[in-house]
């Protein structure tokens, strides 16, 4: 079954709201065994609203649509799937009763507007919102099934779970579908597409690879699809997989819904290790990154921002003669850092960076993008230079990915 996603409103098209819907739609139904095979947007305007039902129905077999089905003058959405399906809104008393349910508790008396959410197109199949007084309307044209939710994110979460999953399941013969998702660093696209090039061309024709970088990470998505047997796709993927591991294993750093600073996280905790940044060009990026994982507090100390040299020599110990010689972005300085700060904060572990983020302070010997990241332990300091590029933000997250990777290997090394 293919599936379509239409999104409707004039707040959308200008940019004043994120289209989250789509992405939380996409997912859910991809789980189910359902591709998506287009995502539109379009305006509250019923010519816009139907001219795009009219093309979803030449795609799809599923279409979704979100949004426009306010009480207000704007929200065009109900009427406009009435005069589409040929049929006339009516007070749903299911409807009219589920917006009593939810008003009461709260104090609130049904009023006009509420009464108006009530009217139902008579041809379509209610879906309760339990979280709402917009219902949602399940109809069938052709034998293409569309179904009207409200634009509001938990509202419309609620019916997809609560009220479509069931009815999908039960209603439709849907496919067995996997995605496995590996999660790497340091090989750019290109450089990983030669390194896999035969793994991914002997993969079976119901299997897909998909690349989707990010600056500093390369996630590698993995897609299976079987006719109804999951047990067999799962084990022929598992297959493809350890193949894939033997080729890219020092890269890989996590799977699926990982992140980078919860694996060094589960890391440090397992060997109950705790860890101190010194950050200059990152800008505290990497103790935000740290921080983001919840329980954090066990194992990270604090960070020292150390954007001048002043504060490097007074804060985190670093000789001014390794500044003069060698330069705030050099091994020595870095290095120095890595040591200052985890004396400091008398850590097991300290990671250090200093780089030249751009987009000016650049040199012939040092270019903008040049950055050095050390890592501190009881028994060594490792450091290793990068040359990022010359876009600022995207240096900054490269330099902050590439220290808590690592740091990782720091540890894998020493456990």
């Amino acid at each position: 079954m293919k599936a379509e996603i239409i999104t409707i409103g004039d707040e959308i098209l200008i940019g004043q709201v994120i289209d989250t819907n789509s992405a939380f739609l996409a997912t859910e139904l991809n789980k189910l065994g359902i591709a998506v095979v287009q995502i539109t947007s379009v305006s509250d305007k019923k010519d816009s609203i139907s001219g795009a039902l009219d093309g979803a129905s030449t795609r799809a077999q599923l279409v979704l649509i979100t949004g426009g089905l306010g009480p207000t003058s704007d929200d065009i959405t109900k009427k406009t799937l009435a005069d589409y399906f040929n049929t006339t809104l009516v007070i749903n008393e299911q409807a009219l009763e589920q917006i009593r349910l939810l008003l009461q508790p709260r104090g609130l008396a049904i009023n006009d507007l509420n009464i108006k959410q009530a009217e139902l197109p008579a041809n379509s199949e209610m879906l309760i919102n339990r979280s709402g007084t917009a219902q949602g309307m399940w109809f069938v044209k052709n034998n293409i099934q569309f179904i009207s939710l409200p634009g509001v994110p938990y509202e419309m979460k609620g019916i997809f779970m609560d009220e479509i999953v069931p009815r999908l399941r039960q209603r439709f013969q849907l496919p067995a579908m996997k995605h496995i998702t590996v999660l790497t660093h340091g090989v750019s696209e290109s450089a990983m597409a030669k390194i896999i090039y035969n793994w991914e061309s002997a993969l079976p024709d119901n299997m897909k690879l998909a690349y989707l970088p990010s600056p500093g990470l390369l996630r590698l998505r993995l897609t299976g699809t079987a006719p109804k047997d999951m047990n067999t796709l799962s084990a022929t993927m598992d297959e493809e997989m350890h193949k894939l591991k033997l080729l890219i294993a020092p890269h890989i750093y996590g799977y699926d819904e990982d992140t980078l600073e919860k694996v060094v996280g589960d890391l440090l905790i397992k060997n109950k290790l705790t860890v101190a940044v010194a950050e200059s060009c990152t800008g505290g990026t990497i103790g935000s990154m740290i921080t983001s994982v919840p329980g954090s507090s066990s194992y990270f100390k604090g960070g020292v921002i150390a954007y001048s040299n002043e504060i490097k020599t007074l804060m985190l110990n670093v000789n001014q003669n390794s500044l003069l010689r060698f330069g705030a972005v050099s091994r020595e300085v870095c290095e120095e850092m890595a040591t200052g700060v985890r004396n400091y904060f008398s850590t097991d572990m300290a990671v250090a960076v200093s780089g030249i983020a751009g987009p000016a302070g650049g040199s012939p010997e040092k270019p903008v993008g040049t950055t050095w990241i050390a890592v501190a332990g009881n028994n060594r300091v490792v450091s290793d230079v990068f040359k990022l590029g010359e876009h600022r933000g995207r240096n900054i997250q490269k330099a902050a990915v590439s220290a808590l990777f690592m740091l990782m290997k720091e540890i894998e090394q020493m456990t």
